[in-house]
């Protein structure tokens, strides 16, 4: 996730921003080279960039390309190798500086200029032919750089130019896992680790601390039971038909098409007998091109549940207070819908409504979930 973003022009629904602050929660970590170690050993995300550009040289012979949130360098490194006439490689952060000792180690400073910036604050001197980024959050969305991407598109970007990645899909699915448990027993300790702190305050110092007793309560709530999770799933949690929630084109999706989600999808439950503890959650990338210009060899990167291969990524996990006992063919009826987050435009808050019909006939009362993704 090597990112450049952040001016009031990319808020999110067109709140202020104040850049200083936005540096601070969120630029800032990308400045440091653990961080771009830990994105650049990620063979999946290594490997599906690599053989985008590298067996669809033709986007790249001879082209201008814009990598926007450089961070390192190396996907501008890898188009100027690919044949590239000129890259221009934006990064907010004081990255920039190791990207440009890179580039120059490369023996590549007259093909790659590197600029310190934000994409809606930089300026070029020409359109491009390509916009390389990776641009994707936990969940595809959450850090909303995506936002800055669809700037510099529509900034920069030749009529006929194509976008890297070209397309992007979020998909959901039912899963169990031994977390539900775990999760409901850290929130009643807290609960009762409350109770004993208002019990030992009154009867120790005299001051009745029960008043703070439900705001307590709604934090520790959100904090245990309702906030996502990161989570490297194995295949054989997920439990039920996958189904894709958000399919984008990056050539025509707008910032208006991202601030709010909503869709209605439908799994059915493909094991014997199993819990349903709730829903995971992932995306894909694919390289195609477009369709005037099609990419010779298509690569998608795909942070789906695996065995082996994982990613940084991994999965985000939604998962209920308690698990359901379902069977082999039972359906899960599911909306889900997803904004940002009106304290921080880069996080997300996504509400699941949820109808279970069991093939038995025995109807589960229908249910809404709220989560965030932090």
């Amino acid at each position: 996730m090597e990112r450049d973003m952040g001016s009031s022009a990319a808020n999110g629904g067109g709140r202020s921003v104040d850049k200083g602050v936005d540096f601070a929660n969120y630029f800032c970590t990308y400045a440091f080279l653990y961080h771009q170690k830990e994105m650049l050993s990620d063979r999946v995300r290594m490997d599906a960039y690599f053989n985008s550009i590298f067996q669809n040289k033709h986007h790249f012979l001879g082209k201008t390309v814009l990598d926007v949130g450089t961070g390192s360098g190396i996907l501008a490194i890898w188009a100027a190798q690919a044949g590239a006439r000129k890259v221009y490689a934006v990064e907010a952060t004081k990255m920039s500086e190791h990207a440009r000792n890179l580039v120059k180690a490369n023996g590549l400073e007259s093909i790659v200029e590197v600029i310190e910036g934000t994409i809606e604050d930089i300026s070029l001197p020409e359109k491009v032919d390509v916009i390389i980024s990776e641009w994707m959050g936990y969940f595809l969305l959450r850090e909303s750089m995506f936002d800055s991407v669809i700037c510099a598109r529509d900034r920069w970007l030749k009529p006929t130019g194509v976008m890297y990645p070209s397309h992007a899909r979020m998909w959901v699915a039912p899963i169990w896992s031994r977390l539900v448990d775990q999760k409901m027993d850290h929130y009643e300790g807290a609960m009762d680790d409350w109770s004993a702190f208002v019990h030992d305050t009154k009867s120790s110092y005299g001051v009745d601390m029960s008043i703070l007793s439900d705001p307590f309560i709604a934090e520790q709530k959100k904090y245990y039971l309702q906030t996502s999770l990161w989570n490297n799933l194995h295949p054989d949690q997920v439990v039920g038909t996958a189904a894709i929630i958000e399919d984008m084109d990056c050539l025509t999706v707008t910032v208006a098409d991202i601030l709010s989600l909503k869709s209605k999808f439908s799994s059915t439950i493909t094991e014997e007998d199993t819990k349903f503890c709730g829903f995971g959650g992932w995306f894909d990338v694919q390289f195609r091109g477009r369709t005037e210009s099609p990419a010779r060899c298509d690569v998608e990167l795909t942070t789906a549940p695996s065995i082996q291969n994982g990613t940084h990524w991994g999965q985000q996990v939604f998962l209920l207070d308690s698990p359901i006992r379902l069977a082999k063919g039972d359906a899960v009826n599911a909306s889900f819908e997803m904004n940002r987050s009106k304290e921080n435009h880069r996080l997300l808050e996504v509400e699941f409504g949820c109808e279970i019909k069991p093939s038995s006939g025995k109807s589960i009362l229908p249910f809404v979930k709220k989560f965030y993704i932090e």
